[in-house]
């Protein structure tokens, strides 16, 4: 389990807690500036809290597979040659299936990163967070900005290739209606605090998880 127990950071996170259980798929949601990223990036150990803790059961390099929404490989380097860095730097990595999920999104593996679109860049980041058999993968707005084919071909990556009896999914989004129906929890960020954590099976026992979201953003 991931436990976040009152996490501040100066003028980005104030006092934010929630816990993500293994074998959940959860997305942290909320306005731009709430916090979202920041939260991930202190997970991830990007950035450190100044009060407050993130608990996990050991060492978080092997914990946490995390992908950042802006790209950061190399650009001379091809799919191939990114596959080859992240099997020299992680135990974890599992080669068959970065090579199945390159194959999945259609990635030429021999094409540089500097000649592939935004989409297939995107592909390929994911790609290799997916491919470490790690307890928790961490992505940052992994849909922004992409066509609605490249979009849905992203999500039904997750879906096949993620092991929920093994793993669990954080991840940020604008993009709630596409994701929404392979999510089991929604955290609800706000100037930068935690305003709500919820099942996402109990809200829609009432109504669209959209229109909780809007009806909470009211109230708070």
């Amino acid at each position: 389990m991931i436990d976040v127990k009152n996490i501040s950071i100066k003028k980005r996170l104030r006092n934010c807690s929630f816990t993500v259980e293994r074998g959940k798929i959860a997305a942290i949601i909320g306005e731009n500036g709430s916090g979202k990223t920041t939260v991930l990036e202190a997970i991830a150990g990007v950035l450190s809290p100044d009060r407050g803790s993130i608990e996990l059961p050991h060492d978080r390099s092997e914990l946490i597979s995390y992908c950042p929404e802006q790209a950061y490989f190399y650009h001379y380097f091809s799919v191939e040659a990114l596959f080859d860095f992240y099997q020299s730097q992680f135990h974890d990595f599992n080669r068959g299936k970065a090579e199945a999920l390159a194959d999945f999104f259609q990635l030429d593996r021999q094409e540089k990163m500097a000649y592939l679109s935004k989409g297939q860049v995107n592909r390929a980041k994911i790609a290799v967070t997916l491919a470490r058999d790690c307890p928790y993968l961490v992505l940052d707005e992994p849909l922004a900005g992409l066509d609605p084919i490249v979009k849905q071909k992203i999500v039904q990556g997750i879906i096949h290739f993620i092991d929920l009896e093994q793993q669990s999914l954080l991840i940020t989004t604008h993009e709630l209606l596409e994701i929404e129906t392979i999510l089991d929890e929604v955290i609800v960020m706000r100037d930068g605090h935690v305003i709500a954590q919820e099942e996402v099976e109990t809200i829609r026992e009432g109504m669209p998880v959209q229109e909780w979201l809007q009806q909470l953003y009211e109230t708070v």
